[in-house]
């Protein structure tokens, strides 16, 4: 289930990347006085009153400047890619925060997006507009500039919200405001296996849908970029219905181009959010390059299950070395995903296609294992004594007990005397030990620590 998407929008300089900062608790965003600082959206998980919803950050609209007369130093080349990208992110976005400047008040740019803004609605059977836009007036820091947000009243848009990002003055007013308000997540009756095919552009993803398919249900081209949705179809495998999502492909920032592309990196990352298993195919040719080193960071984020594809596996010269070289090289970049299977294939001729959906459903099969709470601490009694927990500063860690408490993805609670004693050197030593147990093919393991809990005062 994908959660909501929040879009903050606005002309340059009023504080989006601010609140941006504030709402995902981490300066992921740049926050500077110059205007036109952001140049790129970003995109991260937010959580408020246990509901969860991923922000984007914008970079400014400013629909006064056409690229003629630059709105500062070098701003000229991009201010028209910025005001493409915020457009096509309100378009899908489940709400709108219209940041405006407290302090300037209404600007000639703030009507103008304004304006964007509403043309972007969409009206609703019930006569009702989507998205919702908040009209939120940033720079509020004192009494007389929240008294003076009544003047954008006359942008036509809802009541204005005065806030201090910086801050955090009402903020969480206007979270709650928002969250009431996002779409009800009713999930359809759908339990069939869903299967992410990701990667950078031009990897084959469009081809290797049509072959699993057997038939053209996605285009085929050789210009990167093709597809900008990530589209599903529905089929069967063995009586098993499976759903197989085709997602844009993931380009870095500086080759995105404008527009309706920059938002698919968005799409597929809502894609991978609601699979179950991923594909991450990689062009042989190229080999794992630093992209597909972040489109595998997405799925661990997301606590996935992988299986990476190396594509066009037809078009290398090969002796009896060349596929362990290539094994044991992409291994090594993947080194934080060491559980991952590869699988050489040509998704232009069908080489090995036959197996991916079969190596899938063994991932998914290994996904939903469960390991009985008995076994589970036989397996770290063995693990202790081969190899004794380490001590920190004279205190020694001690592990009480541990269970299973959710497989889908597979999470194993652990009761710790203290879990500031835990190195993570030893918790990836106490994960392979359960994976040779249970080998939980292509998929990531949770372990979670609980301290003992202390007595009252």
């Amino acid at each position: 289930m994908t959660k909501p998407v929040v879009a903050l929008v606005g002309r340059p300089n009023v504080g989006k990347s601010s609140l941006f900062n504030r709402l995902v608790g981490e300066r992921l965003a740049i926050v500077d006085d110059t205007p036109g600082t952001t140049r790129d959206r970003i995109l991260a998980e937010s959580e408020w009153s246990g509901v969860y919803f991923d922000v984007i950050d914008t970079g400014g609209i400013d629909p006064t400047h056409g690229g003629d007369t630059p709105l500062s130093t070098g701003s000229a080349d991009f201010i028209l890619d910025i005001k493409s990208q915020a457009q096509v992110a309100i378009e899908e976005s489940d709400a709108v925060l219209f940041l405006t400047d407290g302090g300037t008040g209404p600007t000639p740019p703030d009507r103008e997006v304004a304006e964007i803004l509403r043309r972007s609605q969409k009206k609703l059977e019930d006569g009702t507009f989507w998205p919702p836009i908040y009209l939120v007036v940033n720079k509020c820091e004192n009494e007389e500039r929240r008294a003076a947000a009544i003047e954008f009243y006359e942008l036509g848009l809802d009541e204005p919200f005065p806030i201090s990002a910086m801050h955090g003055a009402n903020v969480g007013d206007l979270l709650d405001m928002v969250i009431a308000n996002f779409p009800e997540t009713e999930s359809e009756a759908d339990d069939s296996i869903k299967i992410a095919i990701v990667g950078k552009p031009n990897a084959g993803k469009s081809s290797l849908l049509n072959k699993l398919a057997g038939e053209e249900r996605a285009i085929v081209s050789p210009i990167a970029g093709t597809t900008r949705d990530a589209v599903d179809s529905k089929m069967e495998y063995d009586d098993i219905p499976l759903t197989l999502i085709d997602t844009a492909g993931i380009r870095k920032r500086g080759k995105i181009d404008p527009g309706v592309e920059r938002y698919s990196v968005v799409r597929a990352k809502k894609a991978i959010e609601r699979s179950d298993v991923a594909l991450l195919m990689v062009d042989a040719e190229t080999g794992i390059t630093a992209q597909d080193l972040h489109i595998a960071g997405f799925i661990l984020d997301e606590w996935k299950s992988t299986i990476v594809l190396v594509n066009k596996w037809d078009a290398i010269a090969k002796d009896s070395y060349t596929m362990n070289y290539y094994t044991e090289k992409i291994l090594q970049e993947l080194n934080f995903m060491p559980y991952v299977p590869l699988l050489f294939i040509s998704a232009t001729t069908g080489q090995r296609v036959d197996k991916v959906l079969p190596l899938a459903l063994k991932v998914q099969e290994a996904r939903l294992t469960r390991i009985s709470t008995s076994q589970l601490n036989r397996i770290l009694r063995d693990a202790l004594d081969a190899h004794p927990a380490p001590s920190q500063a004279g205190r020694q860690l001690k592990i009480y007990y541990a269970t299973q408490v959710r497989s889908d993805p597979p999470t194993f609670l652990v009761y710790v005397n203290d879990p500031k004693l835990m190195h993570f050197s030893y918790k990836r030593f106490l994960e392979n030990r359960i994976r040779e147990a249970h080998e939980f093919l292509g998929t990531p393991i949770r372990i979670v620590l609980k301290g003992k809990e202390k007595k009252g005062n």
